[in-house]
């Protein structure tokens, strides 16, 4: 089971959330609404989880495979649906580069697999009606 604790530390929406292992996030609210920019916006936070989980995913087969991987980098862009209480993620886009002595094709079909069957974030993402769009870009090492 896991558990998170929430505690008002900043301002009124200025949150610490610590996990069983001392893990913090700081979370605040938008400023049009009274926060700080104490920390990341709660559905900021969702686009992390997203880019976090892919990423165990995609390390992970890539090492099965024995991929050598150098560096790695993620960037995640996402828009909500404008107008509406909640507002949701509609479209997210995740570009993931990844430097190495990587297979272009292994790297895209790793992310394949974590979009379609491993990833609880991005699957509960698609359920809820975002549409994720990926693009991999391998930099061979020389």
């Amino acid at each position: 089971m896991a558990k998170v604790v929430l505690k008002r530390v900043s301002g009124d929406y200025g949150f610490d959330t610590i996990n069983e292992n001392g893990t913090v996030i700081k979370m605040d609210s938008n400023p049009d609404m009274g926060g700080t920019e104490y920390g990341a916006r709660p559905m900021q936070v969702l686009l992390n989880a997203l880019a976090g989980c892919a990423s165990i995913d995609v390390i992970s087969i890539l090492k099965k495979q024995r991929q050598e991987i150098k560096d790695y980098t993620v960037t995640v862009t996402g828009e909500r649906e404008a107008g509406v209480e909640p507002s949701l993620w509609k479209e997210i886009d995740l570009v993931f580069e990844i430097t190495g002595n990587v297979d272009e094709g292994k790297a895209q079909r790793a992310v394949d697999i974590s979009m379609n069957k491993y990833c609880s974030v991005a699957i509960t993402l698609t359920k809820a009606g975002a549409a994720i769009r990926t693009k991999v870009i391998v930099h061979p090492t020389v």
